[in-house]
C-alpha cells in the first residue's frame, strides 16, 4: 500500500495539467460571469465551490437573464447530473474500508478529468491521491475565473465579447468529436439546437423565462434519448 505521502504527491502531479487546463477554460467562464455583473470575487467563491464548466456557464447564463433562484438550482442539478454516475462509479474503486468522510471529500470534486485520472488509478484508489489532484486543480479553476472577470473589466466591450465566444469553442470542443462518431448523437445535437432556436422565437412561449425553456428542453430531448437509444453496455445488453 502506497504512503498517504507519495499518493498525494503522484496526485498533485497528475493534476498539474488539469490545473493549467483548468485556468484557461475558467477564464472565458470568467468573461461569462463579467456579463452577468459577477465581481470578481464572487465569481472565483462560485467556481471554488461549483468546480463544472456547464453548471457554471448555465448559473452564469441564467444570471445574466435574470432568472429566478429555482430555475438556477434546477438547471444546475440538471447540468452536473452526470457526476452522480460518475461518484458512483469511483466509489467502487475506493477500499469498502474507507471512511464516508473521505467518500464525501472525494465526491466534491469529481470532474471529467479528475474522474479521468482517479478511475485510471493502478489498484484501488488512495483519496490522498485526488486530494493531491483536487490541491490544484481547484485554485487554477477559481483563479481563472477571477482573472478572467478583472481582465474582463479592462478590457474594451469589444474584445471582452469576442473572448467570450471562446466558451462557445469549448462546448463545440466537447460535442464534435462524439457527434462525428455517433450518428444518433450528432443528430441529438442538431434537434437540440433546433429545438431551442424554434422555443426562443415562439411567441406562445415568450412568457416563459428561458431558464426553464433550456430546462425543459433537456430533460425531455435526454429523456426521450434515453428511451429511444439506450446506451449498451459491453454484453450488449441496454445500462
Amino acid at each position: 500500500m502506497k504512503t498517504t505521502q507519495i499518493c498525494l504527491r503522484q496526485g498533485i502531479r497528475d493534476g498539474m495539467p488539469i490545473a493549467l487546463g483548468y485556468f484557461a477554460v475558467a477564464f472565458t467562464l470568467g468573461i461569462a460571469a463579467r456579463n452577468a455583473d459577477f465581481s470578481a470575487v464572487q465569481a472565483m467563491v462560485e467556481s471554488l465551490t461549483n468546480n463544472a464548466s456547464a453548471g457554471e456557464y448555465a448559473v452564469f447564463s441564467l444570471a445574466a437573464a435574470r432568472a429566478g433562484y429555482w430555475e438556477v438550482a434546477v438547471m444546475t442539478l440538471v447540468a452536473n447530473a452526470r457526476y452522480l454516475l460518475m461518484s458512483c462509479s469511483l466509489s467502487q474503486k475506493l477500499a469498502p474500508e474507507t471512511p464516508l468522510y473521505h467518500r464525501m471529500l472525494v465526491a466534491f470534486d469529481v470532474t471529467d478529468e479528475i474522474f479521468g485520472i482517479s478511475i485510471a488509478y493502478p489498484g484501488q484508489l488512495s483519496p490522498w491521491y485526488t486530494y493531491g489532484a483536487m490541491a490544484v486543480a481547484i485554485p487554477g479553476w477559481g483563479l481563472g475565473t477571477f482573472f478572467g472577470v478583472a481582465v474582463g473589466n479592462v478590457l474594451p466591450p469589444r474584445l471582452v465579447s469576442a473572448l467570450s465566444v471562446g466558451l462557445y469553442g469549448m462546448f463545440l470542443a466537447i460535442i464534435i468529436p462524439p457527434a462525428k462518431k455517433d450518428r444518433v448523437v450528432l443528430g441529438l445535437v442538431a434537434l437540440s439546437f433546433a429545438a431551442s432556436l424554434i422555443t426562443s422565437r415562439w411567441t406562445l412561449l415568450t412568457p416563459v423565462p428561458s431558464g426553464v425553456k433550456t430546462i425543459a428542453l433537456t430533460v425531455v430531448i435526454a429523456l426521450g434519448a434515453a428511451v429511444l437509444f439506450p446506451v449498451k453496455d459491453e454484453a450488449g445488453v441496454p445500462a
